[in-house]
């Protein structure tokens, strides 16, 4: 096994416009054999149907898991993956990225810090999931430069 871990304890959390992408990831991150030996934890957060429900509330419970250090880090998906990322960067502590590819997944672990990853349920397929959710779950943050600027972050919440 070549991939290192940044975080070993992961919950997910999603709304109705995001259910079966969710439902895949989870089910990739369990049955991979590359993750279900290394992660300790995975959370299935829900939801579990597509039934209306609201992202800010899905985003808020995640989010408070991981402020309590429950979990070390956070996937949401709502149908764009907008919604649900500002919902989560309301919360101390957490800074939400946004992703669509592989490259904004690098780069929210190298520059930004993410502890949680983002996208939509209606917008992305499977596979480009699947390598944001690698990258997401294995690359380091860079610091130096970008350490000042990440830890301003919270300055205004």
């Amino acid at each position: 096994m070549s991939k290192k871990l940044v975080f070993k304890k992961i919950i997910i959390g999603c709304d109705h416009g995001a259910v079966e992408l969710k439902n895949q990831i989870v089910s990739y991150l369990k049955t991979s054999s590359e993750y279900n030996t290394l992660l300790e934890q995975i959370e299935d957060f829900g939801v579990h149907s597509e039934d209306r429900v609201d992202y800010p509330d899905i985003a808020h419970e995640v989010c408070k898991r991981i402020q309590n250090k429950e979990f070390d880090g956070g996937i949401l998906l709502c149908g764009t993956g907008i919604g649900i990322s500002i919902a989560a960067n309301k919360h101390k502590g957490i800074r939400a990225g946004l992703c669509h590819d592989d490259y904004t997944a690098e780069m929210i672990r190298k520059h930004n810090n993410c502890n949680v990853l983002s996208f939509g349920g209606r917008t992305t397929g499977i596979e480009i999931a699947k390598r944001m959710v690698d990258r997401f779950l294995t690359i380091e943050f860079e610091g130096g430069r970008h350490e000042d600027r990440v830890n301003k972050l919270d300055d205004h919440l």
